[in-house]
Formats: structure tokens, C-alpha cells, sequence
């Protein structure tokens, strides 16, 4: 089958379509014909290398998937070919106690697909059969690859980890990236008032399409916390959806109300950020860590997206020639949502 890969650790010119066995469904596994797969900061990752994601090469990226099912392994259930699929990211044992508790994402095996095993950038894509939840038929295969990784870590971040309430202000960092447009709508989607900071104004102004209050655009206004002690009348935010990581998080800090949750996700901007930890006693913060959700939550967020309650948001559909065009992108922070690759 033809495959994105790359075969040593380096920038976009790594990146090649070739050649690569097609996988073959095991026991209890699916064998899904990919139709769309959106790329996620953690494949920039991966491709240039990075001491905490070990691969083998060559290495074929992609954990948001939507396609048709093409082969069952022996034993799989609720599944048959024919039918129209979004893949599940997580991997886990499914025997341990978090596992069995709905907390999958805490199991010591977790593991995510294209990460730790090949993934979805590629025509075929086998994954265990727990890992299916069927597809609704109104949105496109674009759409609903978009959706798997940003909307269940958004909404792990909000609802489960910071327990957001209506009354809450949210502010929203990165508005325009992939979480960042997730994490506005599920914000709005309990009744919070939300902050929304971007890079440019544009981007600014298509979060609050989405259902932003407030806006903050960084170019203007570098040192954010002024903005939002504002637009807050010096209070703070309840809740900070936190995922650029040292650049940002003294800004964080300083722009949270007292007893305020800060919810991280990630780094892209660096992973060593510097904590005045007299502001996290004096002020009752709460410093939360996030990695993607339960399996279990992926069917509400479909529910919700085929209903018309959240909106996947694909920035361009790119072929999977042109896989190194959509890291580009990425890397440049051009896209305000997701990058899709179709096969």
C-alpha cells in the first residue's frame, strides 16, 4: 500500500509516499481503507525526533482516521465490513484497573495510535475493534478525521479535569490550533464565557465565529494577562486551557483568578517553564495535567458534532503527496484547525 513516512528524524524534506506492506487484521482487530487522516502537532514531533517518542523506521504517522471497514480478524465484534468508521486514538491493555474504572488513558500500557504503532497516513490502517465508533452520516470524512484527538483532549481538559461550570470564564490560549478551536466550542457547549487568544486577528475573529466572547489577539497585545485582567475587572480567569507551554505559562499564572484551574495538554512552545509558586499558594491555583480521554467519550462528541452542537473545523484537505506541504503549514502556524491528509 502507499504510505507517508519518513525514515530518519530530520525537518519536512524527510517526509516521502512510498511503498509499505499493507497491514493484516488479527484477532480481534479491523482493517479500515482510510479516507481521511488529520495531522496533530505530535507528528511534527515524531518526525524531527524527540528523546520521550521512540520509533522504529521507517515510521508512518497519523492518529485521527475516518474510512470505510475492509477487513475483520477473527473475533471482532460490532463491526462488519462495508462500515463507515472514525478511529480511536487511544491504545491500552483494556484488564487493568483504570482500564475497567473508564479511565483508560491512565493505563500504564496506553500507548496512541501513529505514535507507538503505525498509523493512518497511509491507504490501510488496522486497529484492535474497541478502538471503532461508528460514523454518523452527515459529516464529511474530513470533518470527522478532524475530530478524534483535539475534541476528546479538549474535552478531558474542561469537563473532566477542570470541571467546568457556566459560571466560569475560560481563557483559551492558541485559539486557532486544533485544541484551541475545540476548546472554545466545548467551553461555550457548558455555559461558559469565553477568551479567546490568537496569533492574528483573523484568527481572533473565526474563534468567536465559533462562539467566543472575548478576543485577544498576541501580536497586539504580547503580555496577555493585561487583556484579560480587563476584560475580567481584574479578576482572572476560572479556567486556562494551557498547551504552548514555556512561553506562555508565567502569563498563565499571573492571568488566573483566585482558585483557578490551569489545565496543560502539551508544549509546543517549550517544556521547561519557569512557576512563581507564590502565586499557586496565595491564590488557591490548581495546575492540572491532560492526555487525551477515555475511549468512551468520542461516541458523546460524534453525538454532538452530528447534531449540530459542536463543528469540526478543517483549515485545508491536502492529497497525502503533499504530506510535507501540511508539516509546513503547521509548523508555520498557517492553519486555524486541522490539516487533512486524504489518501
Amino acid at each position: 500500500m502507499r504510505a507517508a513516512l519518513f525514515r530518519r528524524h530530520g525537518g519536512p524534506e524527510v517526509l516521502e509516499v512510498g511503498e509499505v506492506p499493507t497491514p493484516i487484521p488479527g484477532a480481534r482487530e479491523v482493517q479500515i481503507a482510510v479516507k481521511a487522516v488529520a495531522l496533530n502537532h505530535f507528528d511534527l514531533w515524531l518526525r524531527r525526533g524527540h528523546p520521550a517518542m521512540k520509533v522504529s523506521f521507517p515510521h508512518v504517522s497519523g492518529g485521527d482516521v475516518c474510512g470505510v471497514v475492509s477487513a475483520v480478524g477473527a473475533g471482532a465484534q460490532g463491526v462488519k465490513e462495508g462500515d463507515r468508521v472514525v478511529v480511536n486514538p487511544g491504545l491500552s491493555c483494556g484488564r487493568c484497573r483504570e482500564c475497567l474504572s473508564g479511565q483508560d488513558n491512565l493505563c500504564t500500557a496506553y500507548r496512541m495510535v501513529g505514535e507507538q504503532t503505525w498509523g493512518g497516513e497511509a491507504e490501510y490502517l488496522v486497529v484492535p475493534d474497541v478502538n471503532i465508533v461508528p460514523a454518523p452520516a452527515g459529516p464529511s470524512d474530513a470533518e470527522l478525521a478532524s475530530l478524534p484527538i483535539v475534541f476528546m483532549t479538549a474535552w478531558h481538559m474542561l469537563v473532566d479535569r477542570a470541571a467546568i461550570r457556566p459560571a466560569d470564564t475560560v481563557l483559551v490560549l492558541a485559539a486557532g490550533s486544533g485544541v484551541g478551536v475545540a476548546a472554545v466550542q466545548v467551553a461555550k457547549l457548558h455555559g461558559a464565557r469565553v477568551i479567546a487568544a490568537a496569533s492574528t486577528a483573523a484568527k481572533v475573529a473565526r474563534a468567536r465565529d465559533l462562539g467566543a466572547d472575548e478576543g485577544i489577539n498576541y501580536a497586539e497585545h504580547p503580555d496577555f494577562v493585561r487583556e484579560v485582567k480587563r476584560l475580567t475587572a481584574g479578576r482572572g480567569a476560572d479556567i486556562i486551557v494551557e498547551h504552548t507551554g514555556a512561553a506562555t505559562f508565567p502569563a498563565s499564572v499571573r492571568s488566573a483568578a483566585k482558585g483557578a484551574r490551569i489545565v496543560t495538554c502539551g508544549a509546543t512552545d517549550g517544556f521547561e517553564a519557569p512557576l512563581n509558586l507564590r502565586h499557586v499558594f496565595w491564590r488557591h491555583l490548581s495546575i492540572l495535567g491532560s492526555t487525551l480521554a477515555p475511549k468512551g467519550r468520542l461516541f458523546a462528541i460524534v453525538d454532538l458534532v452530528a447534531a449540530g452542537r459542536l463543528r469540526a473545523v478543517v483549515d485545508r484537505v491536502l492529497p497525502l503527496d503533499q504530506v510535507a506541504e501540511g508539516h509546513r503549514v503547521l509548523e508555520a502556524r498557517e492553519a486555524f484547525g486541522k490539516v487533512v491528509l486524504v489518501p
